[in-house]
């Protein structure tokens, strides 16, 4: 007789059940070494089930080395003449002077404020030589200062001064040349600057107010000696050069130890007098026995 019983898994399938255990058994141990190398332990009690593992996220390649970041450009140096005001205490600038330009000049560009509130208007340039490294706005700057003050040729109602670009009119400009320019310019119209073989001073010959650059960066002995600041005789020498395009002459000092009038040749000497850089002194111009 035929039995209509389903037969036993077991009789159908003799190692279907140790082949499944065997697979169990296996992944258990797998998962079992995955938490293990991470750090986790489970209780071994614990039924653990076939699990699909994603796949790792790709790490991120890490470059060989940071990005180079360059550092910012260092400032430009200013020019020696780019600081309209000098270090109170400065009796000098450092370093050497060119001796020799290109004989051919950069003029200040547009035009300045009148200088004075009254008096006849006269209208003037400044230009810097090229290859002397100094810088045409801020020597006008520092010409514009000078004579605006009070205490210079504008400060008595009788006159005013205007810059004005290169090419325009003007009554006479102010040059600042190397010594080697400035003593061929000078000597052209008539004056010679030189002291022990070499181009000393500054001059005015008519229309140019001369400035020798040696004088400009380096001052002159009677300040220095009297440890008078550059700031100071930088005024002196634009007022005193002036004044003669202005047309004033040499003057002595009026009485020994006060303060020299500005038509004193105070780069050479003081005569007698101390320094002193201006036109004016209190309310009056300020002035010396003629020579």
């Amino acid at each position: 007789m035929i039995d209509s019983r389903a037969p036993d898994a077991a009789a159908v399938a003799p190692g279907v059940d140790s082949d499944r255990r065997r697979r169990w058994w296996i992944a258990g141990l797998v998962i079992a070494a995955l938490l293990l190398a991470g750090g986790m332990l489970i209780p071994a009690f614990l039924p653990v089930a076939p699990l699909t593992v994603p796949a790792a996220a790709p790490t991120p390649s890490t470059p060989s080395a940071s990005p180079s970041v360059s550092p910012p450009p260092p400032s430009p140096s200013p020019s020696p003449a780019t600081a309209a005001a000098l270090r109170p205490d400065l009796l000098a600038l450092p370093g050497p002077v060119p001796t020799r330009g290109s004989g051919k000049f950069a003029y200040a560009p547009g035009r300045g404020r009148v200088l004075g509130t009254k008096g006849e208007l006269r209208r003037f340039r400044v230009a810097v030589e090229r290859g002397g490294n100094e810088d045409v706005a801020a020597f006008a700057a520092q010409v514009e200062a000078t004579l605006g003050d009070r205490r210079s040729w504008t400060g008595d109602g009788r006159l005013r001064l205007q810059r004005v670009s290169g090419g325009e009119p003007a009554s006479f400009t102010v040059y600042l040349a190397t010594r080697d320019t400035a003593g061929k310019m000078c000597r052209r119209g008539g004056t010679n600057i030189t002291i022990g073989g070499r181009p000393h001073t500054s001059c005015r010959v008519t229309g140019k107010v001369i400035i020798n650059l040696d004088r400009w960066r380096l001052s002159a002995r009677p300040y220095l000696d009297a440890k008078v600041p550059l700031s100071t005789y930088r005024h002196y020498v634009v007022n005193h050069e002036v004044g003669h395009e202005l047309g004033q002459g040499h003057q002595g000092c009026p009485r020994r130890g006060g303060p020299a009038p500005v038509m004193v040749q105070q780069t050479l000497t003081l005569r007698g007098c101390v320094p002193y850089a201006w036109p004016r002194r209190g309310d009056r111009r300020f002035t010396g026995p003629g020579l």
